[in-house]
């Protein structure tokens, strides 16, 4: 049996402020909607698309049957 993962990035600013157990839930759903099973989520400083700064994040891990 294969699996194949996905990792999504998850910075504040893409939810146009406080990301929130909702706004996370919604992610969650979507991705769960096409087969996909949380793995892990990890806290981490993912770097925004200009500059070098950094902003906290979540990386999201998920799992589904190749």
């Amino acid at each position: 049996m294969a699996y194949e993962y996905k990792v999504v990035e998850l910075r504040e600013k893409m939810f146009g402020g406080k990301m929130s157990g909702e706004k996370l839930e919604g992610v969650l759903n979507e991705h769960a909607a096409k087969g996909w099973q949380l793995k892990a989520i990890t806290g981490a400083d993912v770097k925004g698309r200009l500059g070098p700064g950094g902003v906290e994040g979540l990386l999201v891990t998920f799992e589904r049957q190749a």
